[in-house]
């Protein structure tokens, strides 16, 4: 087994996306694809065609469902006998448990890493992993035969987010004393530390059609900014003229100050440290994005509030919308002629008309006139679970 990055896609389209992949020369023939119990597969992917693969075009051609990628362990196409009492990763930490007198539990593999973030020189392991007292025992020897075989300088592990109000995430540093990391998406470096600040590797698809606008001549209003996700994506990409960017997470800040000045657009931003309700800021903003999840609902009246009042403007308004189950009550449960896919598109529909309508509402009272409200384009970035959907909704908003 190796590591290798991979396309997460739904099993449905995975003749379709496979064929894509190998008429470009992308899908790595070394490996085999990995069908997940949640019904996705990994496709292994030539890591010199990571830079190649447009994620948004493939999600826009072939697969608008899950599309996204991912570290996985995946077995090598051909049997090989070195494999066969299981990864190197296993191996190792087997023959160091012997060596320190202790004894391999069957217990041990289902609690070895199977998949992980990798930042620069740093990997990132989830909580799922290392969770029996033995591997606190090993200590330092263990997480060196780790960090080598996944090939990196630095080891770190996540426990859970806090609920500081700020997401901070409860990290460990098992290997290595700095914590701050380079991550590169579609040419943009962001730079933040792990013990401090997440980064969300799932929105890249949404960074993707961010990137895509054009937005020249244009004041936008990053209300979340955290890090920068999206704020760096408008400034390097879109060439929006300025962007005001809202964060109230100081670790957050402290980092997107040095994105901005290691993308070389600082002079392009002014940020707003703090409550984004607080912000001294109206009728300046020709576009206003709202990436905050699970819902931005309290940023609303603020957006509206920034939108110039003589030519409005765009809201791209982020939230996480639940269709209901299969089995729900017969009032709400989507009729059965009509696919699962196309029951959560009309949650979608009917939650963006109804957002809508609120919008209008929030104008009236902000300004005393009615103003025309149009739905734009409802964009699925990614699924949380079963009938739990992140999705956009561009909101075109002006003064009648």
């Amino acid at each position: 087994f190796t590591w290798i990055q991979c396309l997460k896609i739904q099993q449905s389209y995975n003749a379709m996306v496979l064929m894509y992949l190998q008429s470009r020369g992308m899908f790595d023939r070394s490996f085999s694809l990995v069908k997940q119990p949640d019904g996705t597969v990994l496709l292994p992917i030539s890591p010199s065609c990571l830079s190649q693969l447009d994620l948004q075009s493939l999600r826009n051609t072939l697969t608008p469902d899950v599309c996204d990628f991912t570290w996985s362990q995946v077995a090598t196409a051909k049997f090989n006998p070195s494999f066969k009492s299981g990864s190197k990763l296993e191996k190792t930490i087997q023959e160091l448990l012997e060596s320190q007198g202790e004894r391999w539990m069957e217990e041990m593999r289902s609690d070895l890493p199977r998949s992980f973030q990798r930042h620069g020189d740093l990997v990132l392991l989830g909580d799922s992993c290392f969770t029996l007292p033995i591997w606190n025992k090993i200590g330092d020897q263990l997480w060196s035969a780790v960090t080598k075989e996944l090939r990196a300088k630095r080891l770190a592990k996540m426990s859970r987010i806090s609920r500081d109000g700020f997401r901070t995430p409860v990290v460990t540093m098992l290997l290595g004393d700095n914590s701050w990391v380079k991550h590169v998406d579609n040419g943009i470096s962001y730079e933040f530390d792990v013990t401090r600040c997440m980064f969300s590797a799932g929105n890249i698809t949404e960074k993707l059609r961010v990137a895509g606008f054009d937005c020249r001549g244009e004041t936008v209003v990053d209300l979340y900014a955290g890090i920068g996700y999206f704020t760096l994506p408008y400034l390097v990409h879109a060439r929006a003229s300025h962007v005001h960017a809202c964060e109230w997470n100081p670790d957050a800040v402290a980092a997107l100050q040095k994105n901005l000045e290691v993308n070389g657009v600082s002079e392009c931003c002014t940020i707003h440290p703090g409550d984004n309700r607080q912000v001294q800021l109206c009728n300046v903003a020709d576009r206003v994005n709202l990436g905050l999840i699970p819902t931005s609902e309290d940023g609303w009246p603020v957006a509206c509030r920034l939108l110039k009042k003589t030519t409005g403007g765009v809201l791209h308004i982020h939230q996480n919308v639940t269709s209901p189950l299969p089995n729900a009550a017969a009032g709400n449960a989507a009729p059965q002629n009509v696919s699962a896919k196309n029951a959560d598109r009309e949650v979608w529909q009917a939650w963006a008309s109804d957002t809508a309508d609120r919008i209008t509402s929030l104008f009236m009272d902000l300004t005393g006139a009615s103003w025309v409200i149009n739905i734009q384009h409802i964009e699925h970035v990614k699924s949380y679970a079963p009938h739990v959907h992140h999705v956009v909704l561009d909101l075109d908003c002006r003064p009648n």
